[in-house]
């Protein structure tokens, strides 16, 4: 891997509020390299977005505080002036943005739009810009390029707004490529063709994507690394293949446990995480997920740092490997079905005490647990 020519380190952001003060971000240290695909992954509210938005300055406000650092090609990315951070974006950093709906002028012409932020980065002459619209929107796919320029937004579909997004994006060629939820409300074949598409202009541009996503399932053929965040945290990073094959962290195995599987039975239900998010106006003490996970035990009480334990990749849990691989297993991927379960580190290894929760399928061995698996398997069916 090259040099990163983005790095951030212990980045720390919040926001005062009424309520009070909102820890967004905590101490998030990432890098990136040049045409390396980074997925940083987690539910809402985890701090995906507000960590992509601060790289570009999107989120600065008088109520915001940001600690830590960010450098792009050695530019502090957290102190820069407006007229440093407006010669960045969408020159050499651009972003996708989660809704194209909202993100394009409803009122401009598509070819405007993208010529606009073209015209502000680039001295080249109208007949030069139209040409350089026409293309970006043929290399994104979408047919008739120089008709559909001067269409409106609302006249293109949701897939198709959101390749004029990436039109967008690249028209000025950036080193750093951030795409937030680029996939979002859009069907499994449209998803499917989005994340071709950025594929195929990474390997043709060299441009290093960060690809914010909710959904372990759309990263898998197109990232390196994997950054899993919660409440603000990042719990776990590797490589796909380490974080697929060998996820060390319980809140990763309850995001692998979410996604649909062809190899289930149809009666199956599928699992989720039991619980909420915590509020980040008052995080819990120590482990942030120690709340919703089946394996909390009293060390939780004390925050993990974010480092290797064994396993080839740092993650934020006090289990040894050999524990985590024991109790994935005895998981299968069902954790939030499964009791609440308290685990204990003892000479004898792991102790577990199961209490199904009132309404929960029931999961513990049995002859009574397996009638009632039955019973709502048929009724699924």
């Amino acid at each position: 891997m090259s040099e990163p020519i983005l790095e951030i380190d212990h980045l720390q952001v919040e926001f005062r509020t009424d309520e009070g003060v909102v820890h967004a971000v905590d101490d998030v240290s990432l890098t990136l390299a040049a045409g390396e695909v980074l997925a940083i992954v987690g539910e809402s509210g985890s701090g995906k977005t507000v960590t992509a938005m601060s790289l570009l300055g999107l989120n600065r406000s008088p109520n915001a505080t940001f600690r830590g650092s960010a450098r792009y090609r050695g530019t502090q990315l957290l102190t820069a002036s407006e007229d440093e951070l407006r010669a960045i974006r969408g020159a050499e950093m651009a972003m996708i943005f989660q809704d194209p709906m909202t993100s394009l002028n409803p009122v401009q012409r598509i070819g405007d739009q993208i010529a606009e932020q073209i015209l502000a980065h680039e001295k080249l002459t109208k007949a030069e810009v139209r040409d350089r619209v026409v293309e970006l929107m043929d290399r994104v796919g979408i047919p008739r390029a120089a008709e559909r320029a001067r269409a409106y937004p609302h006249e293109f579909s949701g897939g198709m707004r959101q390749r004029v997004m990436i039109a967008l994006a690249l028209s000025c060629s950036p080193s750093v490529l951030i795409a937030d939820e680029p996939t979002t409300a859009l069907d499994v074949t449209i998803q499917a063709q989005i994340l071709e598409r950025l594929k195929e202009l990474k390997d043709e541009t060299g441009t290093a994507i960060i690809l914010v996503t909710h959904d372990l399932g759309v990263v898998a053929d197109i990232a390196d690394r994997i950054a899993v965040m919660y409440g603000g945290r990042i719990v776990e990073e590797g490589t796909v293949d380490e974080i697929f094959y060998d996820p060390q962290h319980p809140y990763t195995w309850g995001l692998l446990g979410s996604i649909t599987r062809v190899d289930r039975d149809r009666g199956e239900r599928l699992p989720s995480i039991a619980g909420l998010p915590p509020s980040l106006l008052a995080p819990p003490e120590g482990c942030h997920f120690r709340a919703r996970c089946p394996h909390e035990f009293e060390r939780c009480g004390q925050g993990p740092p974010l480092e290797d334990r064994g396993a080839g990749h740092p993650d934020r849990c006090w289990l040894t490997v050999e524990q985590k691989r024991a109790r994935r297993v005895v998981d299968d991927g069902e954790i939030g079905l499964a009791a609440k379960v308290a685990v204990e580190a003892s000479p004898e290894g792991l102790v577990d005490r199961r209490e199904t929760p009132p309404g929960a399928p029931s999961r513990v061995a049995g002859d009574a647990g397996a009638a009632e698996d039955a019973r709502v398997a048929e009724e699924d069916r």
